[in-house]
């Protein structure tokens, strides 16, 4: 595993299937009984626990925000204002909360930016549960968790490292994501149940109650324990420093497009799941809530594969993320209900796959003492996209139907998965190889100077 610009910077032969010889031996015998090896580190543990509270009130605000939206409108649209809102911040400001990550101490950001979101949504929840709540303040609401979440979503990444160390960081960054998808099995369930039995201002209020959790777990951290990172020192041209590591590197930049392609088109969903619930099918809250859950199996399965394997492949990734595009124009042209739900299973899980694979492809060949600015970057194109999208795929899913909006954002996934994964051949000096291996048929790349030294041995 390589933290620095070493071996993993260069565009050599398929990079994303070359980990240090070092490592991979070693990693191998013990994937599968190493699922959950980073929990017995305390101050994982506890930063894990935490977020499995506090992901369910996310995952309940989500449900309920964008219900309520819905509800006040009428509007597909106006739940894509609500998105974009929420990550423009990202979008905007971005790189620059990653230079803060890489100057600031990760446990007092995370203080401050938890403590930020939890009252946001208390304030919400105050609004609804009075009834004075109007869709611009559900609109200000988005835009100040978004403005918390450019310093908190960086943050939050990088201080797994500080965590576990380098030897866990794979293992660390697959079981948050676990976490977060596993949270989605109970949140939008629970947000269906309160939302229809007594209104989504309580299911703000949880969401507010349930920061309690990972602020105390922060609190009871044992400092000494940490692997702390040499904090870079404030000076300028930090920023430009960022984008030039990034930009410098195939292996970091071209997985970071391709994410920014998907989260910018195809993860809209909810504008997408709300839109089949209720213009589709004519299903209701319930219906959305049980999409979401759905999608959530899938995703908590991919998440535990992506733990059991010891390397992040960029192959995987371009594979997933064609497979995820696929999947989505499939959905769109579902006839019933109960198909397009089934669908969310796989949906989840190649979503998730994208999500994950990119993630710690990227975090395992960044340097520490960048890395805050590198996934400032990464955040801010995959969930800075939206502002973008999430207007653009509303409009067409209110002008053409929820159907045409799904399947143009699958397809938008798909295409930029095929040429993405094209360059990176061509970068890596790579070609198809169509084979046979022990019975089975083969599709890989290799390079190809193996094929040119293959005469001479």
């Amino acid at each position: 595993m390589s933290s620095g610009p070493g071996a993993a910077s260069a565009p050599a032969p398929d990079p994303h299937d070359s980990p240090p010889t070092s490592d991979a031996p070693a990693a191998r015998p013990a994937r599968k009984s190493s699922m959950f090896s980073s929990l017995r580190v305390r101050n994982y543990r506890l930063f894990f626990m935490g977020q499995v509270v506090s992901n369910i009130g996310t995952w309940m605000q989500r449900i309920a925000q964008d219900w309520l939206v819905l509800s006040l409108t009428g509007s597909s649209a106006a739940v894509g204002i609500t998105t974009a809102l929420q990550f423009l911040p990202m979008l905007l400001f971005g790189l620059y909360g990653g230079v803060l990550v890489d100057r600031l101490r990760k446990r007092p950001a995370l203080l401050v930016t938890q403590s930020a979101m939890a009252l946001t949504a208390i304030a919400l929840a105050v609004l609804t549960l009075t009834g004075h709540v109007q869709v611009w303040h559900v609109y200000v609401a988005a835009f100040a968790v978004g403005l918390a979440t450019v310093v908190d979503n960086p943050a939050r990444q990088s201080f797994v490292s500080e965590l576990v160390g380098p030897g866990q960081l794979q293992n660390a960054v697959s079981l948050n994501s676990a976490n977060f998808q596993s949270a989605r099995l109970v949140g939008p369930a629970v947000a269906g149940i309160l939302i229809t039995g007594v209104g989504t201002g309580y299911a703000f209020l949880f969401n507010g109650l349930s920061f309690i959790a990972p602020l105390t777990g922060l609190l009871l951290m044992r400092a000494r324990e940490l692997h702390v990172v040499e904090r870079a020192p404030r000076g300028k041209g930090q920023l430009r420093e960022g984008v030039r590591y990034v930009t410098g590197r195939p292996e970091l930049i071209w997985p970071i497009v391709l994410v920014g392609f998907v989260g910018t088109f195809a993860f809209n969903f909810p504008v997408y799941l709300s839109a089949f619930a209720d213009d589709v099918f004519h299903a209701g809250a319930g219906a959305y809530s049980m999409f979401n859950t759905l999608m959530a199996v899938g995703s908590v399965a991919g998440a535990l594969l992506a733990a059991r394997r010891g390397t992040a492949r960029l192959r995987l990734l371009i594979l997933a993320a064609m497979a995820f595009g696929a999947l989505e124009i499939l959905a769109a042209t579902t006839p019933t209900l109960w198909m397009f739900a089934l669908l969310m299973v796989p949906l989840g899980l190649f979503g998730m796959t994208v999500n994950v694979t990119t993630n710690t492809s990227i975090q395992m060949s960044t340097d520490p003492a960048m890395r805050g600015r590198v996934m400032a970057l990464y955040m801010m194109v995959f969930l800075g996209g939206s502002p973008v999208g999430a207007p653009i795929v509303g409009w067409i899913t209110d002008t053409y139907g929820a159907r045409v909006g799904l399947a143009a954002g699958g397809a938008v996934a798909a295409l930029a998965a095929a040429v993405i994964g094209l360059i990176l051949a061509r970068v890596g000096n790579l070609r198809l190889s169509v084979g046979w291996h022990r019975g089975h048929p083969r599709v890989r790349f290799v390079p190809r100077e193996q094929e040119a030294l293959a005469p001479a041995a």
